[in-house]
C-alpha cells in the first residue's frame, strides 16, 4: 500500500474571513465552506463539543489544498504567532509564483509581513511572509 496523494494542510486560524481574503489574493480559489459539529467530529478529532468553521482554499492548477479551520468551540489555546521557522512542528507553506514582487505587495495589502530578505537561491528566487494569525507562508519564482 502507498499513499495516493496529499489532500491538504489544516491551518487553524482565529479569523477565518481574513485567511480566506489572504489566500485569495495569493491565488487560491475557495473550493467550499462548512460548519462541522457533532459526537462524529467529536471523536474523530479527541475533542468534546466542536464547533469548527472550515473553508478549503485550492491552488489553481487543483493539486494542492489548505484547510482552513476556526474553532468555535472548544476554543483554541493561544500559540504564538510569531514562532520562527526553526520551531518544531509544520513551520510554512510554499507557492511558486510568477511575481514575486508583485505577489508579495498584494499581500501587504492583506497584512503580510516579511520575515526576513528576498534572497536567490540557485535558479530561484525566495522571499518568506508572516500571514494572518502568524502562518508563514514561503514564495518561489523560478528564474530565467
Amino acid at each position: 500500500m502507498t499513499v495516493l496523494r496529499m489532500d491538504n494542510l489544516g491551518v487553524v486560524v482565529d479569523d477565518l474571513d481574513a485567511a480566506v481574503a489572504f489566500f485569495a489574493a495569493l491565488g487560491l480559489e475557495v473550493e467550499g465552506r462548512a460548519t462541522v459539529s457533532g459526537p462524529d467530529v467529536d471523536r474523530l478529532v479527541g475533542l468534546d463539543g466542536v464547533r469548527c468553521d472550515m473553508a478549503v482554499v485550492r491552488t489553481p492548477d487543483g493539486h494542492g489544498r489548505l484547510e482552513l479551520m476556526r474553532f468555535g468551540s472548544p476554543s483554541s489555546p493561544v500559540g504564538d504567532p510569531d514562532a520562527a521557522v526553526n520551531v518544531l512542528g509544520i513551520r510554512r507553506v510554499m507557492f511558486a509564483v510568477t511575481d514575486l514582487a508583485e505577489t508579495v505587495e498584494r499581500l501587504r495589502g492583506h497584512g503580510a509581513e516579511p520575515v526576513g530578505d528576498v534572497v536567490t537561491f540557485g535558479a530561484h528566487t525566495l522571499a518568506y511572509l508572516r500571514g494572518p494569525g502568524g502562518i508563514l507562508v514561503a514564495l518561489a519564482q523560478e528564474d530565467g
